[in-house]
């Protein structure tokens, strides 16, 4: 039986949760609201909530100094294309573990897991010796595979197998009946109902490329292939040190599609992490 709170009830709830969101808002707002003070307003003791000098020319310099139009498109499109090809190959591989037996199917599940447990740092080094023997280095080429045949595209076939083990045998039954082969079964059965495990890796796979670091320092050298995240750096004076309005400015137009990917797929994002437990 569902209680009703009461309105002095639901007062006090909605108070004590807008208290406990400050912590995490409240850094999110200063970065913004820095973005348009002038420099020594930023580092004001105690911090003003709100700036006294509206300035937006810091703005204007993210794009003078660096090309910062471009490195956004980067951040973009590799982000979109390691969603993409997560979505794919997690879906296939977390079905295939799920639903067809065959012999050794834990054990090489098993292996596959053991790559979460791997940091990426470890690897960085073999990595770009194989990159480089290849010829891809200054290219976007490892930003987009490495992600999705990495430990990220290993969390994302783990997400979708629970998925799928939860869905009832009879769905597949039922399909074979009516004469849908293995593939015919996934796409037109499995993978429709498998929305909320989708949006769950949709979210933090986009995350997880809008935010990669390491590689594109390690990989890239050309400011023009530059990802978000390695631009941000480059916001210095001629000393070395940081621009901290420009920087802020930057951070803020990064934070934009983070923001618009969780609202808009927040909901998936929660039902599918709730299913990843259902069964074993």
């Amino acid at each position: 039986m569902n209680a009703r709170l009461s309105p002095k009830a639901k007062v006090a709830v909605y108070g004590a949760l807008c208290v406990l969101a400050i912590p995490f808002v409240f850094p999110t707002w200063w970065m913004v609201t820095s973005s348009v003070k002038p420099v020594s307003e930023i580092f004001a003791f105690p911090p003003s909530p709100f700036p006294t000098h509206v300035r937006f020319g810091a703005y204007r310099e993210v794009f003078a100094l660096q090309p910062f139009a471009r490195q956004y498109l980067n951040s973009a499109y590799i982000a979109a294309v390691v969603t993409l090809g997560t979505l794919v190959v997690s879906s296939l591989a977390g079905y295939a573990f799920a639903r067809i037996r065959f012999r050794g199917q834990h054990l090489l599940f098993l292996v596959v897991l053991i790559g979460l447990l791997i940091p990426s740092e470890v690897t960085i080094v073999p990595l770009f010796q194989m990159v480089n023997s290849l010829g891809l280095v200054d290219t976007h080429w490892p930003l987009i595979l490495v992600p999705v045949l990495g430990a990220p595209g290993v969390l994302a076939t783990f997400i979708m197998r629970q998925f799928f083990l939860a869905l009832p045998a009879e769905l597949e039954e039922a399909a074979r009946v009516d004469g849908l082969g293995r593939f015919g079964t996934f796409r037109r059965i499995a993978l429709p109902l498998a929305r909320p495990a989708l949006g769950a890796v949709a979210i933090f796979t986009f995350l997880h490329s809008w935010n990669l670091y390491l590689e594109p320092v390690v990989f890239l050298s050309t400011p023009e292939k530059f990802t978000l995240p390695q631009a941000l750096t480059q916001f210095v004076d001629a000393y070395g040190g940081p621009l901290w309005n420009v920087q802020l400015s930057a951070a803020s137009l990064t934070a934009i599609p983070v923001l618009i990917v969780f609202v808009i797929a927040q909901r998936q994002f929660i039902e599918g992490l709730a299913h990843t437990g259902v069964k074993g």
